[in-house]
């Protein structure tokens, strides 16, 4: 396993390589296929995940079947931590983009453990407001930014995650159907296929199968404003 990706997560980041050693072995590994759920919206959670492989998508439905996605998780990111303090109804479905590895922590070996390690509870804590204050931003984009603009966005955040140089541009291989790139702008696939293309006609992009390459990161940033 990479240790590298494991110890890069806000749940690792406090801690000395014994400690951290001490952790892992309270935690448990999963492997995912392509797709594969790892839990359901409802179901009671008890158990934090970091992802060492692959990508999670994490969404909810709502009562008339509509699909929204909340973010898209790749290696050294950790998600269910609010099981952690307060185990309860999960408020996301987890799905693997593809074939996928993590490492989990049960409520039951973590209250015991942090009594020893208090220094991780406030790491945890800014974790979770980092992602409350994403959550108040997407909020806020959804009320004030156009399709476009999200998009843009959108497209720059999973850049800064899972991009890679290429020959020329930033090779952005999302894995994402265009329904699913649509849900997680909250807009419809037809609109932000619209804009997908109206941005390579521009010559900011240039699309392929499940992927992207970016080509011109500055006027994508002033679009995404």
């Amino acid at each position: 396993m990479d240790d590298d990706i494991v110890r890069s997560a806000p749940l690792f980041a406090a801690l000395d390589e014994q400690a951290a050693a001490s952790l892992r072995e309270s935690m448990v590994e999963v492997a995912l296929g392509r797709s594969e759920t790892l839990f359901d919206e409802g179901e009671r959670g008890d158990k934090l995940y970091v992802i060492v492989e692959g990508k999670i998508k994490l969404g909810r439905t709502s009562n008339d079947g509509r699909e929204n996605l909340l973010a898209i998780l790749g290696p050294g990111e950790m998600f269910g931590e609010l099981s952690l303090f307060d185990p309860g109804p999960r408020t996301a479905t987890a799905t693997s983009v593809g074939d996928s590895r993590l490492i989990g922590l049960g409520n039951d070996a973590f209250e015991p453990w942090l009594l020893q390690h208090p220094e991780v509870a406030q790491t945890l804590l800014r974790a979770l407001a980092r992602r409350l204050r994403r959550t108040n931003e997407t909020l806020a984009d959804l009320v004030f930014t156009d399709v476009p603009g999200r998009v843009a966005k959108a497209l720059l955040d999973l850049s800064t995650r899972f991009g890679r140089p290429a020959d020329d541009g930033i090779l952005v291989a999302h894995e994402l159907t265009q329904e699913e790139l649509a849900q997680l702008v909250g807009a419809s696939r037809e609109t932000v296929n619209k804009a997908l293309a109206d941005f390579a006609t521009r010559g900011w992009l240039r699309l392929e199968a499940r992927a992207v390459v970016l080509l011109d990161i500055e006027r994508l940033k002033r679009r995404a404003r």
